[in-house]
């Protein structure tokens, strides 16, 4: 069975050579934005709360996190 923190490991493996990859290619200013904005989407708020979702996991106050309370 695949554990969602091992989609987490693989994911940020891609994440930092992209961030790479940006912080080569931007000026400072755009890069702080692509930097922002893409950890936005790839973290809690974005990819991250949508495996969350996908694996059911509890949050902290013990609800499951599937539409379920």
């Amino acid at each position: 069975m695949v554990a969602k923190a091992d989609i987490e490991h693989l994911i940020n493996a891609h994440l930092s050579k992209m961030l790479l990859i940006a912080e080569a290619s931007l000026s400072a200013s755009q890069f702080q934005a692509f930097r922002k904005l893409t950890l936005n989407e790839f973290g809690k708020h974005g990819l991250g709360e949508e495996l969350e979702r996908l694996f059911g996991e509890r949050t902290t106050t013990g609800k499951v996190r599937l539409g379920q309370e």
